[in-house]
């Protein structure tokens, strides 16, 4: 008999990322526990074949079987669905950059996407991609975040979640030498306004403090050393404040994050990727998660790359991608219960 399907279940959709990588190897893990199937209806848009491969490889003894489906609503619960997204043969290569890699890469995400828009998938976990082979006509972005966006037609912001921090990075995936030409007036008031945001609806904080980290040693010490923090970044500042959005700055980092002035906000805007990422790593190497803010979809994944040097080793630690659903599952629901309080009851 069919199991009966829990409509309240979040249907978890999850991109099988580089297979020559560590994706397989932390997705497995995560789903080894059955306790993961109380949260959620995990559906990887991947390979039967790899991930038996993968398991085999890395001898993981626990109790997980795949369910092989071709379309994602035949997802069953409580079962680790795989969406078979080619019946042909796939070359592993474990540990080295292929193009075979690339190409399974691009299927996976692309699958997932047209389901998320169709609405066959709640939200999206992405495993870890090569920003190398990945690239094709189709994909001519620097990354998840850049491909999502343009996706689904829209502004987003990367934000950066541990337990200790949200912190959300400007400028993303960018050239250090082409930062200060890109922070632009418009351009950081849409990043502090979608932070605000999602701080809001993502993560259930009313009235949310935020801190903008400044660009030059000493936020430019008056012009001494630059003057892009008192030029842009400080009247942005003052006018989201006329907004009622309560954001402040702009700090210098090594002070802000040296004396722990972190734990005082809610979330803390960086204007480029190093600055915000080194010491959230530092706090977070192990667990840190990856969140897209702004999309209409719910997008998580680990903080972490491919790891080729530790692919197939059983030397991965999958706590950031279990870390990666969980969010993905609370975020949801904190969204549709700010949704549902903020609707108007009139409509």
């Amino acid at each position: 008999m069919e199991e009966k399907k829990n409509n309240s279940r979040i249907r978890l959709g999850i991109t099988q990322g580089d297979i020559n990588g560590i994706s397989y190897e932390v997705i497995l893990k995560t789903f080894s526990d059955s306790r993961m199937f109380d949260i959620c209806t995990p559906i990887l848009y991947g390979s039967t074949k790899v991930a038996s491969y993968h398991k085999n490889l890395l001898q993981l003894h626990q109790d997980i079987t795949f369910n092989a489906i071709h379309d994602a609503q035949e997802a069953g619960d409580r079962r680790f669905n795989v969406v078979n997204l080619t019946n042909d043969e796939i070359k592993i290569d474990v540990g080295k950059l292929t193009e075979v890699a690339g190409v399974q890469s691009r299927l996976s995400l692309n699958r997932a996407c047209e389901d998320l828009k169709k609405g066959d998938i709640d939200v999206l976990v992405t495993a870890p991609i090569s920003k190398k082979n990945i690239q094709s006509p189709e994909f001519d972005f620097p990354g998840h975040t850049e491909y999502l966006s343009h996706q689904f037609g829209c502004s987003s912001l990367m934000i950066m979640v541990c337990d200790r921090i949200r912190i959300g990075i400007v400028t993303n995936h960018l050239a250090l030498k082409d930062v200060p030409s890109a922070i632009t007036h418009n351009l950081l008031f849409d990043k502090i306004m979608l932070m605000n945001e999602s701080l809001k609806r993502d993560f259930g904080v009313p009235m949310p403090k935020i801190a903008v980290l400044a660009l030059d040693p000493h936020a430019g010490d008056n012009g001494v050393i630059g003057n892009l923090d008192m030029t842009v970044v400080k009247p942005v500042i003052e006018q989201v404040q006329t907004r009622g959005v309560l954001a402040y700055g702009p700090y210098p980092s090594d002070g802000f994050f040296g004396n722990g002035d972190f734990n005082k906000f809610d979330g803390v805007l960086a204007l480029y990727h190093d600055q915000g990422l080194i010491p959230f790593k530092l706090m977070s190497f192990t667990d840190g998660v990856n969140f897209t803010a702004g999309l209409p979809y719910v997008r998580t994944s680990p903080a972490h790359g491919t790891a080729f040097d530790i692919a197939g080793r059983d030397r991965a630690s999958e706590q950031s991608f279990r870390r990666a659903v969980y969010l993905a599952c609370d975020i949801q629901r904190n969204r549709k219960e700010y949704d549902e309080l903020t609707s108007d009851p009139l409509v």
